[in-house]
């Protein structure tokens, strides 16, 4: 059998996951601290109004 090219990043990943088994679960933890969360659709709208226009090249003053 012909053994595969593995990426120096691949083998790092896949020793970091063995050394950690408890990784996977600590990294859904966090991610559901700062991603997962249900959205208010009152506070969504309200975001929506408040919004102010962005003009054309805003970089460039006139």
């Amino acid at each position: 059998m012909a053994k595969f090219y593995e990426s120096d990043h691949t083998r790092f990943m896949r020793e970091l996951f063995e050394k950690n088994p408890k990784l996977p679960e600590d990294q859904r933890e966090a991610r559901a601290i700062w991603w997962d969360k249900k959205l208010d659709p009152e506070e969504c709208r309200r975001f929506k109004e408040s919004a102010v226009p962005q003009k054309a090249y805003v970089y460039f003053g006139k």
